[in-house]
């Protein structure tokens, strides 16, 4: 039976908002010095006539979702911001009357189907990956789902459950979650805190031997100043993946750092994340790496937490990348690989062992995807995309809702705090980290928490 909760879209408006960085972030080896934001907001209606708008908001990371390799910067961010508006006309034209997960179903297709004309009306050298079409339409995804929370008069975390769909989980993903519902994957309130993962860029000073010439703009711009400014305990370091001298003394360099830094402020645990972002040639290089950082300082490798993606996204083409013996030293998580069921499976088969959530691939495949992970029983984490404003509201509701993940990653207030300009005054607790935590028990507003 149809649900009363079930809504249609009535209206779509969008806009672009650029920003520029701070200081660069070196992403898989290319620098970007600025962010172009894609702003959804949709008007929708229930069965039973009740109206509501919805908001939602995701950076177009190009560099990450449509990388240099296959399209040249301007090109990959021109073909972003067109799908953007093919896809809100589309939206605009879907008269089904569902639930979020259901118009997620029929429109991700039709997105697909609009990004692979684009390709050849744009001639495009590569045509447009599905990461970069999910990530490209995510902020309409969101807006869905926050509109459907405000229009129903809850949180949405609590409309995933029988009484607000009729699909279970085993329609989206397979027999293996027949009867379940999404509401059994999620909490119903927001944890209170969360630690913040602080990124180490490639570029990023490590002491003030590494600064040239300060910016002096009233931030942190040295790792010690921003561990004591924001009593940070987690780093998610940044390494280049084809040069392993290079990454063992990084890593190296930044536990000496820490550890004077940390032993100054009375705090004896901390820890890491490395992220490849898919450059290393081969597993081989992984293990080098770790076995290099467990022999040379213990208490460095004892603190690595879990590798993001480390080799190449296109698992189909590269078999030979098996990750079982990295994943028994330590999680590893797929990340810029994982856009559906098949390639969460297949990541599995390949012998990966944890899953990166990320807002920016869309509420409703984050949602499946953190299920999956823990039917499956994998090691979850919720990864950023410089994520400003409402974007990072979005990620860190997420990882409030989703039992297993422990921190959450979030870097704009580094590389692009004027984005969060009046945001950090509105949520003091999620955007002005003091205690190296993100204050998520606020995320409890109809819609997605805010």
């Amino acid at each position: 039976m149809p649900k009363p909760t079930d809504i249609r879209i009535l209206d779509v408006h969008y806009d672009f908002e650029e920003h520029q960085y701070r200081t660069p972030l070196k992403f898989g080896g290319v620098p970007t010095d600025h962010c172009v934001l894609f702003n959804v907001q949709i008007h929708v209606q229930t069965r039973d006539g009740k109206e509501a708008e919805g908001k939602g908001s995701m950076p177009l990371g190009n560099v990450w979702a449509f990388p240099p390799r296959y399209a040249p910067f301007d090109q990959s961010l021109a073909a972003m911001k067109k799908l953007a508006e093919l896809g809100v006309d589309a939206t605009k034209g879907c008269t089904l009357c569902a639930h979020p997960l259901e118009l997620s179903e029929v429109l991700e297709p039709e997105f697909l189907q609009i990004a692979d004309a684009l390709s050849d009306t744009m001639q495009l050298t590569s045509p447009i990956p599905k990461l970069c079409t999910v990530v490209t339409t995510s902020p309409i995804d969101a807006a869905i789902h926050d509109a459907f929370g405000k229009a129903n008069g809850i949180n949405s975390y609590d409309g995933l459950s029988e009484d607000f769909i009729q699909a279970d989980v085993s329609h989206f993903l397979n027999d293996r979650f027949s009867g379940k519902y999404l509401d059994q994957y999620t909490s119903r309130q927001p944890k209170p805190k969360m630690p913040l993962y602080h990124l180490v860029g490639a570029l990023d000073p490590l002491t003030d031997a590494d600064i040239s010439e300060r910016l002096n703009d009233g931030l942190p711009e040295t790792l010690p100043e921003w561990i004591i400014a924001d009593g940070l305990t987690h780093l998610k370091i940044k390494l280049n993946g084809d040069d392993l001298d290079w990454d063992v003394a990084r890593v190296l360099a930044i536990d000496k750092v820490t550890a004077e830094t940390q032993a100054k402020r009375g705090v004896d645990t901390w820890h890491y994340s490395a992220d490849f972002n898919e450059t290393c040639q081969n597993v081989e290089y992984l293990l080098a790496f770790l076995n290099r950082i467990q022999e040379t300082e213990s208490a460095a490798f004892q603190r690595l937490a879990y590798i993001e993606q480390p080799t190449d996204r296109d698992l189909k083409a590269h078999p030979e990348n098996k990750m079982h013996k990295a994943a028994a030293i330590k999680p590893v998580v797929i990340d810029e690989s994982l856009t559906d069921f098949e390639t969460f499976l297949l990541a599995r088969e390949q012998g990966y062992s944890g899953v990166a959530l990320k807002a920016c691939k869309g509420q409703s495949q984050a949602l499946l995807m953190g299920a999956a992970a823990a039917e499956y029983g994998m090691f979850l984490a919720v990864q950023d995309l410089t994520c400003p404003g409402a974007s990072f509201l979005h990620s860190a509701g997420l990882a409030a809702r989703i039992p297993g993940v422990t921190a959450i990653e979030g870097n704009s207030r580094q590389f692009c705090p004027s984005a969060n300009d009046g945001w950090n005054e509105e949520f003091p607790s999620i955007f002005n980290i003091t205690d190296g935590t993100v204050g998520t028990h606020i995320l409890t507003a109809s819609g997605l928490g805010h």
